[in-house]
């Protein structure tokens, strides 16, 4: 990898609970991600991506092994990482601004200073005109842009994904693919996406890691490499096709797929 590393994993280990009926969530991760990098995790519901998500982000701890961000040790949440999770989880009693403004209030920074940088997040996002509307009056994939952009109004230099279009219809899970990219593309920063999409993977991704089943492990690093940028007409070009078969005959092998 020629980009100096945000991210570096090794040998993570996670179990709940000790002895013969432990259960291992996650055995023997390492990896690392390179700055400006979109890196997406996929494999089958319940293999640890989102356990692993929670030690990046710093909300729980691995039994063993290493996480490092920028050379430092993770121990609790950074203020340097953004986190957009499946539902955007907006306030409802909030605006879309004061939303968006939220990690501003919790993390005691300027107001006035970050207003700014919100109106242009929110025009980037196509929601100025919705500043002053409630969630209640927002589609889908609008709250869920809006959880985009209050992930990205303090400028953090990690931003940390988990399966967050999981919950809406197709149509919108195409839209908000592309304009995730659309945003990192004019944003760079390094991404860590966890799904269990393998057509969103591949669309998105620098890098596809493929997850075994529980207990989690690492069986592929693929490098994606397809011209960005990408719009949804890729999806029908043999060497999409040949990554999608890729990575699903490694999910076969593994057992993630029946």
């Amino acid at each position: 990898m020629t980009a100096k590393a945000a991210i570096r994993v090794h040998g993570l280990t996670k179990c709940y609970g000790v002895g013969s009926g432990a259960l291992v969530a996650l055995s023997d991760i390492g990896f690392s991600v390179g700055e400006g990098e979109f890196t997406v995790f996929v494999g089958p519901s319940g293999c640890g991506k989102s356990t692993l998500l929670k030690i990046l982000v710093g909300l729980d701890r691995a039994t063993a092994g290493t996480a490092e961000i920028q050379g430092e040790a993770i121990t609790g949440p950074r203020r340097d990482t953004g986190v957009v999770f499946q539902s955007p989880v907006l306030f409802p009693w909030r605006t879309v601004l004061d939303n968006v403004l939220l990690p501003i209030d919790v993390l005691r920074l300027d107001r006035k200073q970050h207003l700014a940088t919100a109106r242009e997040l929110l025009s980037m996002a196509g929601l100025s005109s919705f500043e002053r509307h409630y969630p209640w009056q927002l589609s889908g994939g609008m709250q869920q842009r809006v959880g985009i952009v209050r992930a990205l109004v303090h400028d953090p230099k990690l931003l940390l994904m988990d399966e967050p279009f999981g919950a809406l219809d197709a149509l919108t899970r195409e839209n908000m693919n592309m304009e995730l990219q659309r945003i990192w593309m004019e944003r760079r920063k390094t991404v860590i996406f966890i799904t269990h999409s393998i057509t969103e993977a591949v669309l998105l991704a620098d890098r596809v890691l493929v997850m075994t089943p529980r207990p989690g492990r690492i069986v592929r690093d693929i490098r994606i490499d397809i011209p960005r940028p990408r719009d949804l007409s890729v999806a029908n070009t043999p060497l999409f096709g040949e990554y999608v078969r890729e990575v699903r005959e490694l999910l076969n092998a593994t057992g993630a797929i029946d």
